[in-house]
């Protein structure tokens, strides 16, 4: 029994050993990328490096304001983002209803047919997609790309994974007492969902917020830019600000920071109970 319990608390040090290891690795981009944003560029490239400048150089947070309109940048990257959570919601939970509930010719064969959707890379398909775009005069429009990002193969699967974990008694007893489809989806299926939910929501907000190819494709009008198009526009032909570029970088990152500080014990049950069924 002692060894058993030994051998346990080795394995368990081990691994917090390991896992505190990992997390110091992730941390030190980050850190470093704070401590970027606050040097003046002699200091940036001092050897040895310096983590904790002579000067907080403030002036950096300034000179990104003052060349760009980044109030702008984030509420058109705020206005896209909301919009296409909000589509992603109301359509992959639709969907995934439809593909864990109800009974109909071909579901399954369909189901698979979008997941395959996952597997193309939007290279692939963003000449398609532009076409489909200028068709639609949404070109140099913040709604092309909401058009665009509301339907999403990965939270329609994530979601059907989750909704097959909720007892189907429950509905039963729901159409027994003369609820509607609609209303078991919203009282039954949705309400007891909160978790599934909120992992696609972080997902897509990272997704996005983060995303860089598609508004450089169909934006060309800086009034419409995002925050990843406007943190590009400081990287220059010959010479980088870097100490700017971090300052850029951190105030694009710090929104996805808090959504997912606030939000990650919804995240890791989400996750843990969406594999809980095939």
């Amino acid at each position: 029994m002692r060894r058993g319990k030994g051998k346990k608390l080795v394995f368990r040090m081990l691994t917090h050993t390991v896992l505190i290891l990992c997390s110091i690795t992730m941390l030190i981009p980050f850190l470093w990328m704070v401590s970027s944003s606050l040097k003046s560029m002699d200091e940036l490239f001092a050897v040895p490096p310096v983590w904790i400048p002579a000067h907080i150089a403030w002036e950096n947070y300034v000179y990104m304001f003052e060349q760009a309109p980044w109030i702008t940048y984030f509420v058109n990257t705020a206005v896209i983002t909301v919009c296409t959570i909000l589509g992603q919601l109301v359509t992959c939970s639709m969907a995934a209803y439809a593909f864990a509930r109800l009974k109909f010719k071909g579901r399954d064969a369909i189901f698979i047919i979008y997941l395959g959707t996952m597997m193309i890379p939007f290279q692939v398909v963003m000449i398609p997609q532009f076409q489909i775009i200028k068709t639609l005069g949404l070109i140099d429009n913040i709604w092309s790309l909401i058009v665009i990002g509301i339907f999403n193969a990965f939270g329609t699967f994530l979601l059907r994974q989750f909704f097959l974990t909720i007892p189907k008694e429950l509905e039963e007893a729901a159409k027994i007492d003369g609820c509607s489809y609609p209303r078991i989806f919203w009282e039954i299926i949705i309400k007891n969902s909160k978790p599934a939910l909120m992992t696609l929501v972080i997902f897509t907000f990272m997704n996005t917020w983060n995303d860089f190819l598609r508004p450089l494709i169909f934006i060309n009008d800086q009034e419409n830019w995002t925050l990843s198009m406007g943190l590009a526009k400081f990287q220059g032909t010959y010479v980088t600000q870097w100490n700017q570029m971090m300052a850029g970088a951190l105030i694009t990152m710090l929104p996805i920071l808090v959504v997912y500080i606030f939000a990650q014990k919804y995240f890791v049950q989400g996750i843990v109970m969406s594999g809980i069924k095939d």
